[in-house]
């Protein structure tokens, strides 16, 4: 197969995160319609949102044996198609146990296209030598405001929620379809050697994670802590806390999510002038002294002057920990993926706990403190030290064509 230039690439790999937003954001924008269809209580939805979490976190002992098997390529593919079945089951299950087991299908292949499509996003910095990742992610989020704007729409329309999600299937076809020749070619499974055998028997393909790795999923976790949470809890905390107004409060989620999203439209020329370390650092500690001191000075203004700092210094935590840790193998890749799946699923229930016990103020203070966390261990981790444009220019091949496959 070709390699394709780094153009084609770098959209067709952005298709698999856009489909992703997509789908998450299409099942998601009817949970209302799902609830009332199943006649289920508020804490019958909580646990079937929770089961797309405990299904991507559970994946990983799968993940890692398919990525091995199949390769990022294939495994993208196959687990996008997957999704696509899941959401057609979503619009006709007949009661909650099948919900259940829908959803929790859902987290699995969730995982596994989670771990493919970052393993091609880290490929393709690796073998062109150029920055990428989080504009990929940034196009997750355009994923779940492009199925937010596709729910609205189609509900004008109509109600029904098979009719909403086969448009949203055909939609989310197109993308692997189109994506599909323009992903970057895996290696070619090693042949069983002399080396891969010890006395007759095949040496273990697995082994427990370095310290470097849980390093790595540790920043993983507490990355997605910061951010999962303030996805949750920022509105709350303006209407009970702050005491803003019903129609300011939703503005706390829509700060963080714009902000994020620029910032990761920008975080690749970041990454490329001071490196992915300085940049992580440098923007979880912004996070974390930006919501710190908006919870000591209080009031609207200050506050979502905080929230915004959270979704400037957060946007490029996940991002660089998937280069970092995709560097590592596929291995360490879907663990720290796994870990950064239970941050989103434990962070906002933690915060809850916490808050519980001493205020909303204090919940968002772990919220701050997580962001500290990240700085911390940021410190320990290896880093690419990227090239600089200014001072070291790429070669003027457009494309870069001479590259490598991903191991």
């Amino acid at each position: 197969m070709p390699t394709p230039s780094f153009s084609r690439a770098k959209w067709s790999i952005a298709a698999l995160f856009c489909f992703l937003g997509f789908q998450y954001g299409t099942w998601v924008s009817r949970l209302p319609a799902l609830k009332t269809r199943l006649d289920l209580g508020a804490g019958e939805v909580g646990l079937l949102l929770m089961a797309c979490g405990v299904g991507a976190a559970a994946a990983f002992p799968l993940v890692a044996v398919l990525m091995r098997r199949l390769g990022s390529r294939t495994l993208s593919l196959a687990s996008a198609l997957a999704l696509i079945v899941v959401l057609a089951a979503l619009s006709v299950v007949p009661n909650y146990p099948l919900a259940l087991l829908a959803v929790c299908a859902d987290g699995v292949a969730v995982g596994c296209l989670n771990v493919a499509m970052n393993a091609q996003g880290a490929a393709l910095e690796s073998s062109y030598d150029r920055t990428a990742m989080s504009q990929l992610h940034a196009t997750f989020s355009a994923g779940l405001l492009t199925a937010a704007l596709l729910t609205s729409g189609v509900t004008s329309l109509t109600q029904s929620v098979p009719a909403h999600f086969a448009v949203a299937g055909a939609v989310l076809l197109l993308l692997p379809v189109c994506a599909r020749r323009g992903l970057l070619p895996d290696a070619p499974a090693p042949t069983e050697t002399a080396s891969t055998k010890t006395d007759g028997q095949r040496t273990r393909r697995w082994s427990l994670p370095s310290g470097l790795t849980l390093l790595m999923g540790a920043a993983m976790t507490f990355g997605t802590i910061t951010e999962g949470a303030m996805n949750d809890w920022s509105t709350l905390y303006l209407k009970d806390t702050v005491k803003a107004s019903s129609t300011v409060a939703p503005l706390g989620i829509a700060v963080v999510s714009a902000t994020m999203l620029l910032a990761r439209a920008c975080a690749d020329r970041w990454r490329d002038r001071w490196g992915d370390g300085p940049v992580v650092r440098a923007g979880s500690a912004l996070a974390a002294v930006g919501l710190g001191l908006a919870l000591l000075t209080g009031g609207v203004p200050a506050t979502l002057l905080g929230f915004a700092c959270v979704g400037l210094g957060a946007a490029a935590i996940t991002p660089c920990v998937y280069v970092a840790a995709a560097e590592r193998g596929s291995d360490a890749l879907s663990l720290v993926a796994a870990m950064g799946t239970t941050g989103l699923l434990a962070g906002p229930a933690l915060i809850g706990f916490v808050a519980t016990a001493g205020g909303l103020t204090l919940g968002m203070a772990t919220v701050a403190a997580s962001a500290l966390a990240v700085t911390a261990t940021a410190i320990w981790i290896p880093w690419n030290i990227r090239r600089s444009p200014e001072r070291d220019p790429l070669p003027t091949t457009p494309d870069h064509e001479d590259v490598t496959t991903l191991r």
